[in-house]
């Protein structure tokens, strides 16, 4: 990574960092997707376990994993103020911290998990498949974590590309492993929608075994020594860490859960059809999304970087590139989704109920889109510059405080019923969108200011 100097140069750069990322994070998605349309083609009850289970792991996996993204941020600092010889600690402690992590909640889980299943009311198979879905899927969970702190290792230093090519040679594993599990073939037991959390704990395994292999292959990073050289566990490096990753993990969490309450209210408030045709709108709307967090994970890096390096007109002008960028894309997108709504749910499911709802919902998703973009990407040039506190308080006020309520009113005392929910979580995100917009001016208000002072005092 290098400072650029021109818009053109910047937008080259820029480009080169995220188209990288953007695949990686497609693929991801992408197993996600392979999980639920296999699972659709065995039935709905498993296509709406495999939503329910999903709908509880998924925020769980996104605010962690965003504890752990504090990494790329502060690796992407030292790198534009040239202290690298302070990342091999950093990511080696953060190694420790995403064990603890991991063993944590898969406690909390084995506690918590029949309880709330239990609060649901869901039909008994419903409940089965969601139940087994995740015990499969625990079995990657420590995995996963230890390998998106290598991921935030290799990306704070803009090597984006080779966590790409981790993801996407991972990718046909887990397609290969969803066939075999949940339809029983080459001699395996057929788990149905169950078969798809196994896969994917799997799937993390290799991931994590790729990721290792790399640190000691690629010859740019080989001389971190890390998985060789070990450092003593610091519960202060672990406290200055989780004061950046903490606030940036339940922003995260608070957005993804919103899609995941959602999902539970109407689990016990609609009926089977109803949930499978809301899993494929927010599954496909999901998939969509890749590109404006892609797009935010690359603010954070070369904004990280500019500011690292002092380059403030830099970073202004990277969040400007990638603000209009990502909701350039999904109004796009948009036009498309409209256009096909029906092809698209039909790729979930061969229920024509099912498909005439999702149908109906997608026109709600769409101004959704636009939203969570404009979001998203300004929350990424806010992690550029580290501040992420007050962006957790605007998300928390914003996402549960404004968003869920307002859904919960419109779909159960209007007549948009489940399509209610969409236009509270667009009313949510919105919110977030004016909040964190605010915040941004402020930070570069104080920016200048100091700037002035700093010129009056020589």
């Amino acid at each position: 990574m290098y400072h650029a100097d021109t818009l053109r140069e910047k937008i080259r750069l820029f480009l080169t960092i995220l188209w990288p990322i953007l695949i990686t994070q497609i693929s991801l998605s992408a197993m996600n997707l392979v999980d639920t349309m296999m699972s659709g083609r065995v039935g709905t009850d498993d296509l709406a376990g495999v939503a329910i289970g999903s709908s509880l792991w998924v925020p769980i996996f996104t605010g962690m994993n965003g504890v752990m993204l504090a990494i790329t941020p502060i690796i992407a600092h030292f790198m534009g103020a040239n202290e690298r010889h302070k990342i091999h600690n950093t990511v080696t402690q953060a190694l420790y911290l995403a064990i603890i992590i991991g063993i944590g909640i898969i406690g909390i889980g084995g506690l918590a998990l029949n309880p709330i299943l239990n609060l649901m009311e869901l039909d008994p198979s419903v409940r089965h498949i969601a139940f087994h879905y995740l015990v499969g899927l625990s079995i990657g969970i420590i995995p996963l974590f230890l390998s998106n702190v290598i991921r935030n290792f290799f990306d704070g230093q803009g090597y984006t590309r080779i966590t790409m090519w981790i993801t996407v040679l991972a990718l046909p594993f887990n397609v290969l492993l969803n066939y075999c599990l949940i339809f029983g073939h080459f001699g395996l037991p057929k788990l149905g929608g169950i078969g798809a959390g196994y896969a994917t704990g799997i799937t993390f395994w290799i991931i994590l075994i790729v990721s290792m292999v790399m640190t000691f292959k690629v010859e740019s990073v080989k001389a971190y020594r890390l998985f060789v050289q070990w450092v003593k566990p610091s519960v202060q490096a672990w406290k200055e860490q989780l004061s950046i990753g903490i606030p940036i993990g339940m922003s995260i969490f608070f957005e993804a859960s919103i899609f995941s309450v959602v999902t539970l209210l109407i689990g016990s408030m609609f009926a089977t059809t109803i949930i499978a045709a809301n899993q494929v709108v927010m599954n496909f709307s999901a998939m969509l999304f890749m590109v404006p967090l892609s797009i935010s994970m690359a603010i954070t890096i070369v904004v990280g970087y500019s500011i690292g390096g002092e380059r403030f007109k830099s970073a202004k002008q990277y969040s400007l590139i990638g603000v209009l960028g990502a909701v350039g894309f999904v109004a796009v997108g948009a036009v498309g989704m409209y256009i096909f709504k029906e092809d698209i749910a039909s790729l979930y499911s061969s229920d024509p109920d099912v498909i005439h709802v999702a149908a109906q919902l997608f026109i709600f998703a769409i101004i959704f889109q636009l939203s969570d973009a404009l979001q998203a990407s300004l929350q990424g040039v806010l992690r550029g510059y580290k501040d992420v506190t007050v962006a957790f308080y605007i998300a928390l006020v914003a996402y549960w405080l404004v968003g869920i309520p307002s859904g919960y009113l419109l779909a159960a005392f209007t007549e948009l019923g489940p399509a209610g929910f969409w236009v509270g979580i667009t009313i949510g995100l919105t919110g977030a969108a004016v909040g964190f917009f605010v915040r941004l001016q402020i930070i570069y208000r104080n920016r200048k200011a100091k700037a002035h002072l700093s010129a009056d005092g020589h």
